[in-house]
């Protein structure tokens, strides 16, 4: 089973190193990595140049882009495996043997998606994790959500439900995971941490963005008819609380 890594980047070149360093320290033996970058000014496509040519199965593109979806969406059409999972460049696979874990998953619980636990770190200093859980269809009115990065999908599954709705600017992913779990799909939750993300994402950059991701995500609820609206989004939010008691 090929496992294609999805990684987009635009001026990157700080912290990808660290991303690329992580996909090739995996055990697994059959993954395709992606790198989709946004025409980068600060040596990132340089650096991707060095990582393809000294690496097989890598495949490469940068131009520009129009968003994060849209990036995720070239990756999603780039690539050739038969689970498809997303790596941000200034994140981490969380070990050596975390596609290994997920693709054991794959193999064994015979499921169309596969996600697990996500630590938000400052460094090396770990200050929120995101533990999620076996999934249910009521939770989805609830706020649940699985942490999206951790997210490994079969490539069946985006041939039905389709690509990121590029007309969100930050909530599309939220879209598409009400999408896949409100579809019949078969998942498995691996009750282990698969990705330490770098705080400070799109949607929590201030008070604007968050009143951003807010509207979007009632947007998104009302697109998918899932939930009670703002009563919803609240939930959303309540659950992070949470994420903070270690």
């Amino acid at each position: 089973m090929k496992i294609s890594i999805i990684t987009i980047t635009h001026n990157s070149a700080k912290t990808l190193g660290r991303a690329l360093d992580s996909v090739r320290q995996q055990t697994y033996p059959d993954i395709e990595h992606i790198l989709v970058d946004g025409a980068s000014t600060d040596g990132t496509r340089a650096m991707i140049e060095a990582y393809a040519a000294s690496h097989q199965d890598v495949r490469w593109v940068s131009e520009k882009d129009d968003g994060i979806y849209n990036a995720l969406n070239k990756g999603i059409r780039m690539a050739t495996g038969d689970v498809i999972g997303f790596l941000h460049s200034d994140d981490v696979l969380y070990n050596a043997n975390t596609i290994a874990h997920i693709a054991n998953a794959f193999e064994t619980a015979k499921v169309d998606v596969v996600y697990g636990d996500l630590q938000y770190c400052k460094g090396d200093k770990v200050v929120r994790q995101w533990q999620s859980n076996a999934f249910h269809p009521r939770a989805l009115k609830y706020g649940w959500m699985p942490p999206h990065p951790t997210m490994y999908v079969r490539r069946e599954v985006y041939e039905q439900v389709g690509l990121y709705d590029e007309w969100f600017r930050i909530s599309a992913d939220y879209d598409m995971i009400l999408r896949i779990f409100t579809c019949g799909f078969t998942t498995c939750y691996l009750p282990q941490v698969l990705v330490r993300m770098e705080v400070g994402g799109t949607s929590n950059r201030d008070t604007r963005a968050r009143l951003s991701k807010t509207q979007e995500d009632y947007i998104v609820l009302k697109k998918n008819r899932i939930g009670a609206g703002y009563l919803t989004v609240l939930c959303k939010q309540v659950r992070k609380i949470r994420q903070f008691i270690r």
